[in-house]
């Protein structure tokens, strides 16, 4: 009987332990569109999937954490992940939170950008397909860093997850955060990474994907110029580009994206800037 009280108690210290953790602290937003920070038993270094695909597993003071990026369209309510630890298995439960996101409309002049033509649309097909690529690649380095730089400085004008409205027409939901600061304004990289993908694209005009290990991958887009080349390393601060409105944009401004086991998820949990 005492021992498996001594059990009790050595468990609930290190989930307190884990609870209080800064990786938990900081990145624990459980919503869709959010990322989960999910405590994973002790053994050998785990693999984890979510949805079907690989999640970012770190292992700290805490112990190994699973961290789970959750796309916009998941329901509030418990999901799942697995976890495998050489020969063993296993299901684990979190519960995604309810969130609202507001509405934006917005107007544009070129109606090629709210209902493209076929040609176009076969352009966007194509790049599109690109842009999944690279966010779907999974380089098992750990990241430098999960506290994130902001790219620029500045303020916001746009949150993530908007659902967005064009001319009037509802389109996918705004997927990362957007900067409002002056044309040529230099974006530097928030962590350490590799440039995986480059383009000049219909929608997003010039952009850049970092990736910075284990999933988690930003993009920059509506550049006016490109610094880097696909395959540099970049180190943490180095200078990606500079702020522009190619593509869809009605304006000079940084659209940042982060994408966390292919969900595009709320870059503010990065830089400590959420807000429920």
């Amino acid at each position: 009987m005492l021992r498996c009280i001594l059990v009790f108690i050595l468990l609930f210290l290190s989930l307190s332990t884990q609870a209080d953790s800064f990786i938990n602290r900081l990145l624990n937003k459980p919503v869709p569109g959010g990322v989960a920070v999910i405590p994973l038993p002790e053994g050998p270094a785990p693999s984890v999937q979510y949805q079907g695909k690989p999640v970012l597993v770190i292992s700290d003071s805490a112990g190994w954490l699973a961290i789970v990026g959750i796309p916009l369209s998941v329901q509030a309510g418990s999901q799942n992940i697995s976890v495998t630890q050489g020969s063993q298995q296993q299901q684990l439960a979190f519960n995604v939170q309810p969130r609202t996101y507001k509405a934006q409309h917005i107007t544009l002049k070129n109606q090629q950008q709210v209902s493209p033509n076929p040609e176009n649309l076969k352009r966007i097909e194509r790049e599109l397909a690109l842009q999944n690529q690279a966010y779907r690649q999974f380089d098992p380095r750990q990241p430098s860093n999960l506290l994130f730089d902001k790219p620029v400085d500045g303020p916001l004008s746009s949150p993530f997850g908007l659902r967005r409205f064009f001319n009037g027409e509802e389109r996918n939901p705004h997927s990362g955060l957007d900067f409002a600061v002056p044309q040529g304004t230099p974006i530097k990289a928030p962590a350490a990474g590799r440039v995986t993908l480059i383009g000049d694209f219909f929608f997003n005009g010039k952009t850049v994907f970092v990736d910075h290990g284990q999933g988690l991958i930003s993009m920059f887009c509506h550049l006016s110029r490109i610094d880097v080349q696909q395959g540099d390393e970049l180190i943490r601060g180095a200078v990606v580009g500079q702020v522009g409105a190619t593509g869809r944009a009605t304006g000079p401004h940084l659209h940042w994206n982060i994408s966390l086991n292919d969900a595009r998820v709320d870059p503010s949990i990065f830089i400590g800037a959420f807000k429920p």
